[in-house]
């Protein structure tokens, strides 16, 4: 696809929406608002839990179906779910046993709450203040109110998250999906729960082809939805694998990277 053809742009967030500090920049929300304008159609595809993307759809003035936890949830365009893909219940307690026995945290993630096993851990009061909501502590499974959408291992000791996820993908092969989306952040979810499926499901409500879909993001998450989009932007801070995945690298989401991309390769296009 030529980027002058595209319909709908889909980002993902934390990295390629947000710049190093976890903030929209001007220039970031000016791009979106002139893709807005020239009649492209723009949604988020996130890690995130819902209610993190609720304050930045709202600065953005979105309108679309958007995506949360790396897919397992789909809204409409007011951000009503009208989706949701759930780990397997019996596969809860070894996912979760696997992780603390390697040393690492289980966050775990229903439609609206988000599990810590211990509020002092690493990241979670970052990760608090960047939603802006705060996690509930458990101590054992029975206390999750609702199906769990998404567990994330969390441990700043990459070598342990490594060992981790090779044990997780040998003995639960197909039954999850397994991805990192962070160097110290390891996603377990439903396996049918990823950025390819939720482009997928966005571009099939809004009755938008696929090849003229534009993607971009900066993680290993990111990659499913660069293979189904027709067009695709890497973030310049990605890894090498990412570049290789997408048609495109800007630079990196310090730089206005995505604001960038959106003026240089998507708009500029569609004006001729």
């Amino acid at each position: 696809m030529e980027p002058g053809e595209t319909r709908l742009f889909i980002s993902d967030v934390d990295g390629t929406l947000l710049n190093a500090q976890k903030e929209l920049s001007p220039a970031t929300v000016q791009a979106v608002h002139d893709l807005q304008s020239a009649g492209i159609l723009f949604s988020l595809v996130s890690q995130r839990p819902l209610q993190g993307l609720k304050k930045i759809a709202e600065i953005l003035k979105l309108h679309n179906s958007c995506a949360a936890l790396n897919g397992g949830v789909i809204t409409d365009s007011a951000l009503t779910v009208i989706s949701e893909k759930h780990v397997r219940s019996s596969l809860l307690q070894g996912i979760v046993g696997t992780i603390e026995r390697y040393g690492l945290d289980p966050w775990i993630y229903t439609r609206t709450r988000w599990y810590v096993s211990r509020c002092d851990g690493p990241h979670v009061l970052h990760e608090a203040d960047v939603l802006g909501f705060s996690p509930v502590p458990f101590e054992t499974l029975s206390e999750l109110s609702e199906p769990v959408i998404k567990i994330t291992a969390v441990s700043d000791h990459y070598d342990q998250v490594n060992d981790c996820e090779r044990y997780l993908k040998q003995h639960f092969g197909n039954q999850l999906a397994i991805v990192r989306s962070l160097a110290n952040h390891l996603d377990i979810s439903h396996p049918d729960a990823n950025k390819g499926s939720a482009v997928i499901s966005i571009a099939g409500q809004l009755g938008i082809p696929l090849n003229q879909v534009a993607t971009a993001g900066d993680g290993e998450n990111d990659i499913p939805m660069f293979r189904v989009s027709g067009f695709s932007i890497a973030m310049g801070q990605g890894s090498a694998e990412v570049h290789r995945a997408a048609a495109f690298t800007t630079t990196s989401n310090a730089q206005d990277g995505l604001a960038w991309a959106i003026n240089d390769l998507i708009l500029k296009h569609c004006a001729k």
